[in-house]
């Protein structure tokens, strides 16, 4: 009998690099590693989407249409290139019109994706219908991924609130909540289904249920994602397997572990001795590990500037297990097959332990939320000087997203949910009303702009954050492109000069804004230091402002009340006010928080123009 095929999809050039290296592989980093990646014959490289678009532009200034076009030259069609896409959302934040989503899908299948990852943060299917419909119709495979997620743990209820009949929330993600959304996703033309479990979250038994059910009631290929955070990830990858999952999701030894996915070492080495054939030249994969480990320590010393471990170095093809750790995969095997959720998790984690992979994340493990979600919400509360209220913070979690429809915990819900906890808590420890402070994107939320939520959300609370009680999709009627301006500073030439170019601004408004004017004006420098000098030629350069006066300030302020960037000034100078009148957009923790004035009267000076960093307690505004 012919032995069974199981695909491996590389995640290390995308989800690899941005769970452990905060996406900052560069270009040339990325070269070094793709002749091998071509010899390797993954079935699929995810090397797109996610955070590489923007961190491309915001950190390296290069041009994320080039990382995708390069990487597809180099390795042609032996492997598909994968983006991860959140469905009407794009790579942004916001949902997209028709018009958009089909360029955006006819753009990167021209630059060479083979398959687009379509998610949606809410599991609502009619958000990735455009995504599918483009995809298949330019060509590419529709892989619809359902967001894996869990029950928060809710505070019990007290005696006297059973005594008054209150019952703790009824279960809503349950087995045949993921197959209905997998039906559906299939129903629309996926050509193959995703179990994204984001957060690592997703145990031995329950993904080998899940995997059985969807290849029992599907004809299209399912493939499992997952990450090693809470310590299931291995474990987790080795029952799918053993379940019958088509497709699995890898990284490569120095990329792999922690925050990332699993091995693709040691998924090898259980396939090995399953008898399963994945296809994939390990000999090259030993060749991108090489590259890897300096490229490795080149990122720890740029972007963190320290040095973390590294697991033991090992290669399957000419290392020998210790026999005790070659047992150890053999215990994980039949623990595996006998459903036997402890043996398989134990066994995994030693293995895992042996090379140094760093242990599970107990805190992210009980708290149920994405690792990247907690340090998102560390970060902040540093920002901000409030570290205090983090337990507070993560306390607030479950009862923030159940008000809020119970979305799963998932880019970029996992955002909005976190940043709300933290404002509410902040609010709390001010002596106001939970709430107070909310960012545009949980407004948008809760309104209803993101789609349907899992459990519907009380109209009392819709109105309460939003004013009105009734759910509101949406409306892309009312869509607004960007500006595209003309560029005195680089002699006049659009902003945006052709379809890729619209689309990067569309998509990360600010950051591809500031990208493009230094490409454009950078262009124009070079051009022109080719040129003859003019003796009154005026020098291409960013004129610096003016300072603004230090007049002292007389009327009432408007001050930041947390640290952010200015993304728009509402107001002008000379213009009425009235309290509570908008006046400022903040960019602060990922999300756009709206500042209003508390005075009437008139704006007497604007101390910020857009783009501006600022702390807490900076004067934005003075009215009098």
């Amino acid at each position: 009998m012919a032995p069974r095929n199981l695909k491996i999809r590389d995640l290390t050039l995308r989800d690899g690099q941005q769970s452990s290296f905060a996406t900052r592989m560069n270009q040339a980093q990325i070269d070094r590693c793709l002749s091998y990646y071509k010899e390797a014959n993954f079935y699929a490289m995810e090397v797109w989407g996610g955070a590489v678009p923007d961190s491309v532009m915001r950190y390296l200034n290069e041009n994320p249409w080039t990382r995708l076009e390069t990487i597809h030259r180099a390795v042609g069609d032996v492997s598909k290139l994968t983006a991860l896409s959140r469905g009407r959302n794009l790579f942004g934040y916001a949902p997209y019109t028709d018009e958009i989503i089909d360029g955006f899908c006819r753009n990167a299948i021209e630059s060479g994706l083979g398959i687009m990852r379509i998610f949606d943060a809410l599991n609502d299917v009619d958000n990735v219908k455009s995504t599918v419909k483009y995809v298949k119709q330019y060509g590419g495979i529709a892989d619809c991924a359902v967001c894996y997620t869990v029950d928060p743990k809710y505070p019990e209820p007290s005696f006297f609130q059973r005594l008054l009949g209150k019952k703790k929330p009824q279960q809503v993600f349950t087995d045949a909540y993921f197959l209905d959304k997998a039906k559906q996703m299939a129903a629309l033309g996926a050509d193959m289904i995703t179990i994204k479990d984001m957060s690592g979250l997703i145990p031995p038994r329950r993904v080998a249920t899940l995997v059985r059910l969807l290849k029992k009631n599907l004809s299209i290929p399912v493939d499992f994602h997952t990450h090693c955070t809470p310590g299931f990830g291995l474990a987790s990858v080795l029952s799918a397997i053993v379940a019958g999952v088509d497709v699995v999701d890898t990284n490569c030894w120095y990329f792999a572990g922690g925050t990332g996915a699993p091995a693709i070492e040691l998924i090898y080495v259980f396939c090995q001795k399953l008898g399963i054939d994945t296809g994939v030249n390990m000999e090259a994969v030993a060749k991108i590990n090489a590259e890897l480990r300096s490229i490795r320590k080149e990122l720890n010393q740029s972007v963190f500037n320290t040095e973390k471990p590294e697991p033991k170095p090992f290669n399957p093809l000419t290392d020998t297990l210790p026999a005790e750790i070659d047992a150890l995969f053999d215990v994980a095997i039949k623990a595996a097959q006998a459903d036997d959720e402890a043996g398989v998790t134990d066994a995994c984690r030693k293995i895992e332990a042996y090379f140094g992979f760093p242990a599970p994340n107990e805190l992210v493990q009980k708290a149920e939320i994405p690792g990247g979600m907690y340090s998102n919400m560390v970060a902040q509360l540093q920002q901000l000087k409030s570290e205090e209220i983090l337990p507070r913070a993560m306390e607030l979690i479950p009862t923030v997203r159940l008000a809020a429809g119970l979305p799963p915990l998932v880019t970029p819900t996992s955002q909005i949910v976190g940043a709300q906890a933290v404002n509410c808590a902040l609010d709390e420890k001010a002596g106001r009303a939970m709430y107070t402070n909310k960012s545009a994107q949980f407004v948008g939320l809760v309104k209803g702009e993101y789609g349907k939520t899992p459990v519907k959300i009380d109209p009392e609370f819709r109105f309460k954050i939003c004013g009105v009680r009734e759910e509101t999709p949406y409306d892309t009627s009312k869509y607004q492109m960007q500006p595209n301006p003309e560029l005195p500073e680089a002699g006049g030439v659009k902003l945006a000069e052709n379809e890729k170019e619209v689309l990067l601004l569309e998509l990360f408004p600010m950051v591809a804004k500031k990208f493009l004017t230094d490409e454009k004006v950078k262009a124009y420098a070079a051009e022109k230091s080719a040129q003859p000098q003019q003796e009154n030629d005026t020098p291409v350069a960013a004129v610096k402002q003016e300072t603004e006066t230090s007049a002292p300030i007389t009327g009432h302020t408007v001050v930041a009340p947390l640290p952010g960037s200015v993304i728009n000034i509402l107001v002008k100078e000379g213009d009425q006010v009235v309290a509570n009148q908008e006046v400022v957009v903040l960019e602060a923790m990922k999300m756009e928080n709206t500042i209003a004035t508390h005075y009437a009267g008139t704006v007497k000076r604007i101390f910020v123009k857009t783009g501006d960093v600022v702390p807490t307690d900076a004067v934005l505004i003075e009215i009098e």
